[in-house]
């Protein structure tokens, strides 16, 4: 088994939206075979992580975007930094295009990773 880092990206809307996008992006550790199914684990975790809960009558979500980054790890590091930061962004849809592309990126290289002969 191998370590990744993957980068988890969602997107924070408090009320109806009508506010300035904001985002979390957090680092995680995960365990898995290879990178793409680093890519997968990463991703299902961001999926069950997305919540909608309602606080004194104001609806909350926390909205999985997708998996940004993902880097291997070549050995176990103790004391490992995990980061996370909240931004706000004006154009969500730029921010969101962007991550879903990266996400592209890392799927196809784990593809290509788990099977050379696939064809893109």
């Amino acid at each position: 088994m191998n370590w990744y880092l993957a980068k988890l990206v969602y997107r924070f809307i408090t009320g109806n939206g009508q506010h300035t996008p904001q985002f979390n992006e957090q680092l995680r550790v995960v365990e898995a075979e290879d990178s793409l199914h680093a890519f997968y684990k990463a991703r299902q975790i961001g999926e069950q992580e997305t919540v909608k809960i309602t606080s004194n009558g104001m609806l909350i979500q926390w909205q999985f975007v997708d998996v940004a980054a993902l880097h291997h790890l070549s050995k176990s590091t103790d004391g490992a930094e995990v980061w996370s930061v909240m931004h706000q962004d004006e154009d969500a849809a730029v921010y969101e295009k962007h991550t879903k592309q990266q996400a592209k990126i890392l799927l196809q290289e784990g593809l290509n990773e788990f099977n050379p002969n696939f064809c893109s």
